[in-house]
């Protein structure tokens, strides 16, 4: 049975680092793991992939230590096991906007008594060799990280409410979705709101996400990590982007 690092590193009070990668390149769940980034967003709420390729971009995760977590696409229990059941050690849950929808995703991510996910005997239960049913939902139940996400200003309305549910392991908040329902206001705008509900998320004794940051923003980043972040998500497209640009601008500023 695998230990989730990131939740071990999380619990330990470090700053956690993931990649989003949102097609099937197990290759770059593999190069996120060698360089040290601790877990690999696997996007299957934008992205195109099925879950066979989720299993894949697991199994690569597996390889190079680091945590295999997917946005799904929904809240639906039948969604939440099939991915689950793939392998991957947590959930990023898309527009969680009420108490009830955070207490069903909850549920969902975890068996009996602590929620309601069906039963499997799969891989992430090491197909049952050498453990037994109940040390498996066991330990799959304390390893598994269930994170909604904070992107609507409804759920901000809803927050303190949110944030006492039990089973909820982080809240993520991101900045893209955020804006819309905002109406696009601008950064600075949702900036400051993202300022003010981080410290909130910490002191009610939730751990914090933040998504929808800029390869290049590092000063900005730092600053939510400041503000008590410690989960932080970031475009695996924007930092080879980011490494493409600053290769040509430094090869050609050396001419």
């Amino acid at each position: 049975m695998r230990t989730n690092t990131t939740r071990a590193k999380m619990a330990a009070g470090k700053v956690v680092f993931g990649g989003i990668i949102g097609r099937h390149a197990p290759d770059v769940v593999e190069l996120l793991g060698a360089i040290g980034y601790d877990f690999v967003m696997i996007d299957c709420e934008h992205g195109p992939m099925d879950l066979e390729e989720v299993e894949h971009m697991v199994r690569a995760a597996e390889v190079f230590g680091i945590t295999p977590i997917a946005r799904i696409p929904n809240h639906e229990d039948s969604t939440i096991l099939r991915v689950l059941d793939r392998g991957v050690q947590g959930i990023i849950v898309p527009h969680v906007n009420t108490r009830d929808v955070a207490e069903s995703v909850a549920g969902g991510a975890r068996y009996h008594p602590d929620g309601h996910r069906g039963m499997a005997g799969g891989r992430d239960h090491d197909y049952g060799v050498g453990v037994s049913r109940e040390q498996s939902t066991r330990w799959i139940n304390s390893q598994v990280l269930v994170i909604p996400m904070i992107e609507e200003t409804e759920a901000v309305a809803n927050l303190d409410a949110i944030i006492t549910v039990p089973g909820v392991d982080v809240l993520h908040v991101a900045s893209g979705d955020l804006g819309q329902s905002m109406g696009n206001p601008g950064p600075a705008a949702v900036r400051e709101l993202m300022r003010q509900v981080i410290p909130r998320i910490r002191s009610g004794g939730k751990l914090v996400g933040v998504g929808g940051n800029s390869p290049a923003d590092a000063a900005g980043v730092a600053e939510f990590i400041k503000l008590g972040a410690n989960f932080v998500t970031i475009s695996a497209l924007g930092l080879l982007r980011l490494g493409a640009e600053d290769f040509r601008r430094r090869v050609e500023a050396a001419l």
